[in-house]
């Protein structure tokens, strides 16, 4: 699908009804450390809340609020994780879609049909789906689940910074920061950082 909104609304799933429409994104491509992480959304159109948007332009504190709106409004949602080993063995853009097939799966009620943000379907898609370049800007479901997606993963990484202290990645969620880079030379790797990608692989030789 193409499009030249470039703020999120209803217009992509109420092309599609009265078919219930998944909204779905992935956080987490760029971190050395920590799973990717996706979700899938189904929302209600008489109740979508209201400063929905892509989840890199919200405030820690919005995103938090919409989080808990989200969970309370939603017809159906799923949140979903492709491990480190899943990402080292089939590659980070796999592992994704991987994550983001897992989520819509989880959805009760099943979606009749996702919004895919990206410019690529997820193989093995058991339902019609469409791509949306950009679509956490585009579609208020997109945003939804990448507004989920992101709150969920950070407070995996919150949780991991408890037990691997040093790496910052309270902050900085894992991804490659100065502080995360230098750490990783004085500390060295963890069970939890990702071996396929070129810092860590590159202390493995």
């Amino acid at each position: 699908m193409t499009n030249p909104r470039t703020t999120p609304d209803f217009a992509f799933e109420a092309a599609l009804s009265p078919l219930r429409v998944a909204g779905v994104d992935e956080v987490g491509r760029g971190p050395l450390a920590g799973p990717v992480t996706a979700a899938a959304v189904i929302l209600d159109p008489a109740r979508i809340p209201e400063g929905l948007n892509d989840s890199k332009k919200l405030t820690e504190r919005a995103r938090d609020r919409l989080a808990i709106e989200i969970r309370d409004s939603a017809l159906a949602y799923a949140v979903a994780h492709a491990s480190v080993e899943e990402i080292d063995s089939l590659n980070i853009l796999r592992a994704s879609h991987l994550a983001m097939r897992r989520a819509l799966e989880a959805l009760q009620p099943a979606a009749q049909h996702a919004l895919i943000d990206g410019n690529r379907l997820p193989e093995g898609l058991v339902i019609p789906a469409d791509t949306v370049i950009k679509g956490d800007a585009r579609s208020v479901s997109i945003a939804a689940a990448s507004i989920l997606a992101k709150v969920e993963r950070d407070a995996i990484m919150r949780e991991l910074s408890l037990t691997n202290p040093g790496y910052g990645w309270e902050k900085n969620a894992g991804y490659p920061s100065p502080a995360h880079l230098l750490a990783l030379t004085a500390l060295g790797i963890t069970p939890h950082h990702r071996r396929s990608f070129a810092p860590v692989r590159k202390m493995l030789c």
